[in-house]
């Protein structure tokens, strides 16, 4: 009863419309089925017509090839038939066609509402994309609601020993066989080497990915810290919007119209007495139209909007600690809005370190500047000459941290002063020393190690 009358309360169903079932111990089994037979109409379509079926889930086995699950809406399809995909407009024929009961299991045909699986001579999982429509011909419309999965979340994987890249290569190669919505491409870094650009549908996909890379290939890397894709209007063509999801193609500012970032509709559901933290929370993470329900049992449900970059990093973990782990987060994608956007370089003595930079929001440009700098004077070794450490928005210095030279004392040799009292001597020492930390620091080359980043 609890738990009906927060489903009432949180999501709007009457109370008789929610069945109490229980797997555990068979309550309510027989008065659920009689609800899926009432309430979910059975298929609709004709066996005589035209092929039309929805491919609704993809997989790559090693000696079969690429397995495509269906749902044939209309027509019929059996073992030799020749078929189209609808989006890539490529031929294929049936070699095998069958049912999962559970197993796979072969059949002679599929008819209108039947689903099952098909086997073709697919080369790529790409070729098969979730949502798309297996069709007679071209003549045919395409099933509604089809759109290739876009990603939200951006990072950089680097190997951790630059001789292992093509071990990483062959790795992600073979997840993304699993995998088609994780999108990839080569980059290089001044500080990490040669490295991949991948493209996740969100922080737990990117983390799953991560997990697969080092258990099931022990692949060392390191990934940089994730982004999202912006939006950005330019001068040249005031009428469609570009996609940046990487730091290096951030345009000029006095080119920009507009920016526009990714919001979400985020729903969090805690107890009453950790509504204060949390709300705080989500104000310094510019969230907006809070609404708040309390329901029965003590606990209470917001809703609001939140942009995705405020969220993609430590947010969850911050839910977390402030509730004890008793509040939860849920969260859709809620489109793009307008915002001030800025990219963060950082730079040692002068020369940029591409890997660290990054594209914020403008209320956050300064706060995350200091704390890198900061991070980076703890971890950077000193050297013979002093290094400037900075960060840089459109050129100009918004937080800077000194790392100190070694110094050797000069006046000094076998424990003896050199020159005795002599003033002059000293000075001409500790002049020659200084110049000397000047021409290294003209020279000398700063390169951020992969244990420091």
């Amino acid at each position: 009863e609890r738990v009906a009358a927060q489903v009432h309360a949180a999501l709007g169903y009457e109370k008789e419309e929610i069945l109490q079932v229980s797997g555990k111990t068979g309550v309510g089994v027989e008065q659920l089925l009689r609800a899926v037979v009432e309430k979910i109409p059975p298929p609709s379509g004709s066996s005589s017509s035209s092929l039309r079926a929805l491919v609704f889930d993809t997989w790559y086995e090693t000696f079969k090839g690429v397995v495509s699950l269906i749902r044939v809406v209309e027509g019929q399809l059996a073992h030799g038939d020749k078929f189209l995909m609808r989006s890539t407009d490529k031929t294929y024929e049936v070699h095998e066609i069958g049912i999962m009961h559970p197993e796979a299991t072969p059949v002679k045909c599929l008819k209108a509402g039947q689903v099952g699986y098909i086997l073709c001579n697919m080369k790529s999982p790409a070729e098969a994309r979730v949502g798309d429509t297996v069709c007679s011909d071209a003549s045919v419309e395409a099933l509604k609601g089809f759109e290739p999965p876009v990603p939200m979340v951006f990072a950089g994987i680097y190997p951790i020993d630059a001789s292992d890249f093509d071990a990483l290569n062959k790795a992600i190669s073979k997840l993304l066989l699993n995998d088609t919505s994780v999108t990839m491409m080569k980059e290089s870094s001044n500080a990490l080497g040669l490295g991949f650009r991948c493209g996740f549908l969100g922080l737990l996909h990117m983390d799953v990915f991560r997990q697969r890379l080092e258990q099931e290939h022990n692949a060392d890397i390191i990934i940089t810290n994730p982004t999202v894709p912006f939006r950005v209007r330019l001068k040249k063509t005031p009428d469609e919007f570009v996609t940046i999801s990487n730091p290096s193609d951030f345009p000029d500012q006095s080119q920009v119209i507009e920016f526009e970032e990714p919001v979400v509709n985020a729903s969090i559901l805690m107890p009453n007495e950790h509504l204060g933290g949390i709300m705080e929370l989500c104000s310094t993470r510019r969230a907006t139209n809070m609404d708040l329900t309390y329901l029965d049992s003590g606990q209470v449900l917001m809703k609001c909007v939140l942009p995705l970059g405020e969220i993609v990093i430590d947010f969850y973990d911050k839910i977390k600690g402030i509730s004890a782990g008793y509040a939860s987060l849920e969260y859709e994608s809620g489109g793009f809005q307008k915002a001030q956007i800025s990219k963060v370089s950082f730079h040692l003595n002068g020369k940029p370190v591409d890997a660290l930079t990054t594209i914020v929001h403008h209320s956050n440009a300064e706060q995350v500047a200091r704390r890198v700098t900061e991070k980076l004077k703890e971890v950077l070794n000193r050297q013979q000459f002093e290094v400037a450490i900075q960060a840089m928005v459109g050129g100009k210095v918004i937080a800077r941290e000194t790392l100190k030279a070694l110094r050797k004392n000069v006046l000094s040799r076998s424990g003896k002063t050199v020159g005795g009292g002599d003033v002059t001597r000293k000075r001409k020492l500790l002049e020659k020393q200084k110049e000397g930390k000047k021409k290294m620091k003209r020279i000398g080359d700063v390169e951020l190690s992969q244990d420091a980043f």
